[in-house]
């Protein structure tokens, strides 16, 4: 097997779970939350959003969330902007990284972002340009890389010329999301296969949801091809607001067990992440989705 050594964490949780909350929940618990997240290891986390507020409502506060933070040593904390004026909100936060995001389903385009695929990077453009002007790295995510909640299957060849397009308009890496998590172990292959193909493995990162239950046997997939780069969110927070039905994303206990299992190192500390699942999720008034912590936790671990 052609594993990775290491792997590097990229937890979702902080935007990408706590944006599909109905509830509103405190600055003070999005704070601990992340703040729990770097004690327990992370060094890449997706603290908030720069989009409208009129439809992300979950993360109009996320000028004060970088506001709040208490930084710690390494740890990058990332935002998701989706056009220029959301870059310069997230550059006047302090935002270290950014991310862009397409689409390989010009119906989930149209949904999501109300446009077509390449008129949304075409959006890009602009924000590529003010973060090259700042030496701000950004990432590029592609939707529905394994399936879309309008159109099912997608063919490779969309998802390689949206990747394509993302790392040459200066993209360091690409996040493949499987949106819906209807992707399963030979889907994921012949995707990566295909992709591979053109495509450094290096810039490449997996980003799952556990619809089907699968998501995990995707990522071992994903590390059989030499992905080190995965996407998680602690206590499985999160799903996806346009696509019906997805469950939320892998949770980063069952991801960090699988890696800690196959001897590959995260610089995750599995105890505290659990504990961090289990602060957020009694504040959401819920158990945690993952199966790694339910277990330690009816331990007493």
């Amino acid at each position: 097997m052609n594993l990775p050594d290491k792997v590097t964490l990229v937890e979702v949780g902080p935007r990408d779970g706590l944006q599909n909350e109905a509830a509103t929940i405190a600055l003070p618990d999005k704070l601990r939350l992340i703040h729990d997240l770097a004690g327990a290891g992370h060094r890449v986390i997706e603290a908030g959003s720069f989009v409208n507020p009129k439809w992300i409502p979950q993360m109009a506060d996320s000028e004060a969330v970088f506001a709040g933070l208490s930084r710690a040593p390494g740890v990058r904390y990332t935002a998701l902007t989706p056009n220029l004026q959301g870059f310069e909100r997230a550059l006047a936060a302090g935002a270290d990284e950014v991310a862009v995001f397409g689409a390989a389903s010009e119906s989930f385009s149209q949904k999501n972002i109300n446009c077509s695929v390449a008129e949304s990077l075409e959006r890009f453009t602009p924000v590529m340009q003010a973060a090259a002007r700042e030496n701000i790295p950004v990432r590029g995510y592609v939707s529905c890389v394994l399936g879309c909640p309008y159109e099912g299957e997608i063919a490779p060849d969309k998802v390689r010329e949206v990747s394509t397009a993302l790392l040459d308009m200066g993209c360091y890496e690409v996040s493949l999301g499987d949106t819906i998590g209807s992707g399963s172990a030979g889907s994921t292959a012949r995707l990566l296969e295909h992709l591979l193909s053109t495509l450094p493995v290096n810039r490449l990162a997996v980003h799952f949801h556990d619809t089907y239950g699968q998501a995990l046997a995707n990522i071992l997939v994903a590390l059989q091809h030499g992905i080190a780069t995965i996407d998680a969110s602690v206590a499985g927070l999160g799903g996806c607001p346009y696509a019906k039905g997805a469950s939320g994303n892998v949770a980063t206990e069952d991801v960090v067990y699988l890696l800690d299992g196959l001897g590959i190192e995260s610089g995750i500390d599995l105890a505290a992440l659990v504990a961090a699942g289990e602060r957020i999720s009694r504040v959401l008034g819920r158990e945690p989705v993952s199966r790694c912590a339910r277990a330690l936790l009816s331990k007493g671990s």
